[in-house]
């Protein structure tokens, strides 16, 4: 099954916001319904496919023109990302951004041998696996271009029960990775939002965090080898646990987003599966309480699997959980929900659970019971709908997300709202801002930033200003540009100046090497030269 083309994920699973959500949108941010022309994918026009003769040598390269599409629907599905611009451009008929094709290889060979085809007809090259980029990573900053679509590359290659290690190819949906893993017993323990549709290749290349890090850990401490295919051959990174035979070149391709090369297997650790989970909720007074408490158990123990905390106006208006949404506010609840999940073995999570309480109950928590965590648990990947449904009935709604040494979370939680409140407000559209803690660290921690507000007469020009205050603010409280949602374009001049002038340097010097031509993904991660 394909994504939605003009909106997020599984057809079925998208619903209208309730009436009273739509009111209380209405009365809070002075929603307006705006009107939206009704595209059908098969009466839309598009700017020429590529020519005939490079259509011809990508089909050699991938064995047959089955492998090369160049119908309408197949390029608009592979147009940019899923961020709200990207959603708001596509609803508008602007397919500015359209590959020339798309080609689906079925192995490293036949990459290698696109990639070679694309240098002989100056097309660049976007490497593409479940389409869940939000920061402009699947938008080149060049003209003709391909995509790169790696759902032919889907399988489980080896499994390696001695090492916990398993070797799954790039194109492998999140999902269907977890169903092949369970059957001999495993799991990764990688469930970002974006579970549902991302892909094994897309975790590696955007340094992927899951919902489940504090016990699985980030995708990028999962890794343990990677194959790549780049136009100047074949880089194969990493052949023990640890080393220390140089800087480790896993480093260099995970996070590169496709613009050093193009991942074409990954070598992960394994766990086995849990025997029990338990999610629970926990209230606290205030977000600084909260945080204090979530810091103590990432620097002391004990650590749950899943360990997050809503900020006061996230817990009452409910995205803590996204399928009871506005439940709180019609209850006047107060405070703020902290969601702590444990899984391992029976024995273990009882312990942990009981260490772990003893521990919140201390900081000044209220055990909440079960309902919240399951609630949470049952709604984890509910939120893009959610946001489609809001962009439906006339709100803004987007994400950003960062991190920063626990010293500096206060200021980087203040001054990141004060932007985003700020800019939209002085631009007629008073927002809603919300925040949790997504993911804890013994240093540090990450911030997630949901945002709501009016559209205005053009959304996409009405937020930019708000993201480019956002992230001057990001970065003038020492956070990073990005946690776990990538580089893309529309981070990429912060991260120019996060990297600094040498590092910039040091990474185009990479790039020239593997990249010669600047074929892959160009403006993404970098500027082009």
């Amino acid at each position: 099954m394909d994504m939605l083309w003009n909106g997020w994920g599984d057809p079925a699973k998208a619903a209208p916001l309730p009436d009273s959500v739509t009111g209380l949108l209405r009365d809070l941010l002075g929603v307006k319904p705006r009107s939206a022309p009704a595209l059908a994918l098969q009466d839309l026009r598009l700017p020429d496919a590529a020519p005939d003769p490079a259509l011809k040598a990508l089909a050699e390269a991938v064995g047959g023109d089955e492998h090369v599409r160049t119908d309408a629907e197949s390029r608009i599905r592979h147009t940019r990302g899923k961020s709200t611009p990207d959603l708001l451009r596509i609803r508008a008929a602007d397919f500015s951004d359209v590959p020339q094709a798309v080609v689906l290889p079925a192995g490293h060979d036949e990459v290698l041998a696109v990639l070679r085809a694309c240098a002989a007809h100056r097309l660049a090259v976007v490497p593409f696996g479940g389409g869940t980029s939000v920061v402009g990573g699947l938008a080149p900053q060049r003209g003709a271009f391909v995509a790169l679509d790696l759902r032919r590359m889907n399988g489980l290659l080896e499994l390696d029960p001695v090492s916990r290690t398993a070797v799954l190819q790039p194109g492998l949906r999140a999902p269907e990775a977890e169903a092949l893993l369970a059957e001999q017993g495993y799991t990764l323990g990688h469930f970002p939002q974006s579970f549902e549709w991302a892909t094994i290749g897309g975790f590696a290349a955007a340094r992927s965090s899951g919902q489940a890090s504090a016990g699985y850990g980030r995708f990028d401490e999962m890794v343990l080898a990677l194959t790549v295919a780049t136009p100047e051959g074949t880089l194969e990174t990493g052949r023990a646990p640890r080393s220390a035979a140089g800087p480790d070149l896993r480093q260099l391709i995970l996070g590169s987003e496709g613009a050093f090369g193009v991942i074409t297997s990954v070598t992960v650790r394994i766990r086995p599966l849990p025997e029990s989970r338990v999610y629970e909720g926990w209230r606290f007074g205030s977000f600084e309480e909260g945080a204090a408490a979530l810091r103590r158990l990432a620097q002391d123990g004990p650590r749950p699997t899943v360990l997050r905390l809503s900020d006061e106006t996230e817990t009452l208006i409910g995205l803590a959980q996204p399928d009871a949404i506005g439940a709180d506010l019609a209850q006047g609840g107060a405070g703020c929900l902290a969601i702590a999940g444990y899984e391992g073995t029976a024995e273990d999570t009882a312990h942990r659970r009981e260490r772990a309480a003893a521990v919140l109950t201390d900081c000044g928590g209220t055990l909440a019971g079960t309902g919240p965590g399951e609630r949470w648990a049952h709604g984890r990947y509910s939120a893009p709908y959610l946001r489609d449904a809001l962009l439906d009935v006339g709100a803004f709604a987007e994400t950003l997300e960062t991190a920063a040494f626990w010293s500096r979370i206060p200021d980087l939680y203040t001054a990141v709202r004060s932007a985003l409140t700020d800019t939209l407000t002085e631009a007629g559209t008073p927002p809603l801002v919300m925040c949790h803690i997504s993911h804890v660290y013994e240093n540090g921690a990450s911030l997630y930033f949901t945002v709501v507000s009016a559209q205005g007469e053009d959304p996409v020009a009405h937020w930019t200003p708000a993201k480019h205050a956002a992230n001057e603010a990001v970065l003038a409280a020492g956070g990073t540009i990005s946690h776990h949602h990538g580089v893309g374009t529309d981070h990429r001049d912060w991260y120019v100046r996060e990297a600094g002038p040498l590092g910039v340097a040091a990474l185009r010097a990479v790039k020239r090497r593997l990249d010669p031509e600047g074929l892959l993904n160009p403006g993404v991660l970098l500027p082009t030269d």
